[in-house]
């Protein structure tokens, strides 16, 4: 018999006769009982058992450690919720925090320092009204320890006005300094 494409390709093929080789292609069952004793196609169930028996054990595998990943997905995500609950704990801190420190900003400290200034020059001006109203009349003989009282309460009055303003003077002139830290 001449060499042909297919018995080059399966030479287990070459000692059939041309009448055999018609019987294979008309008997189905002769057709895959020689088909299934070629080499190759031994081959081939060979690697495709393998491979079924690898994916078995690779599916027994993921499955035994299915609960596991159930647990750890569960973890993963209480963890997350609380990394998420403290983020929004750490913005409301943040917020209280940069409340609290406000009083103690200097632009803040300056502003209480100027409303304190002024407050403190309204209560010497109030004293020195209520002082003057309470004595009409030059000759009505306010006595000396009144005024001498009087005298004593507006000069400390006054003089914590006066410190305020060259606090304040000196501060808006830049001769006061704040360190953080």
């Amino acid at each position: 018999m001449a060499a042909t494409p297919l018995m080059n390709e399966f030479p287990q093929l070459a000692h059939l006769t041309r009448e055999d080789l018609e019987d294979i292609l008309n008997d189905p069952t002769y057709f895959q009982s020689i088909f299934h004793s070629l080499p190759q196609v031994k081959e081939l169930y060979q690697a495709q058992a393998e491979l079924g028996m690898a994916n078995e054990a690779i599916a027994r595998t993921n499955l035994s450690l299915q609960d596991r990943l159930y647990q750890l997905r569960t973890e993963t995500k209480d963890a997350f919720d609380e990394a998420k609950s403290l983020e929004s704990r750490w913005r409301d801190v943040e917020r209280e925090q940069r409340e609290v420190y406000q009083r103690f900003d200097p632009q803040f400290l300056l502003l209480r320092l100027r409303h304190a200034t002024t407050a403190q020059d309204d209560a010497s001006e109030a004293l020195a009204s209520s002082f003057v109203q309470s004595s009409p009349l030059p000759s009505s003989g306010n006595d000396a320890s009144d005024v001498d009282e009087f005298i004593r309460e507006f000069r400390e009055l006054r003089k914590v006005y006066h410190k305020r303003m060259m606090w304040g003077d000196r501060w808006a002139s830049g001769q006061v300094s704040w360190e953080d830290g």
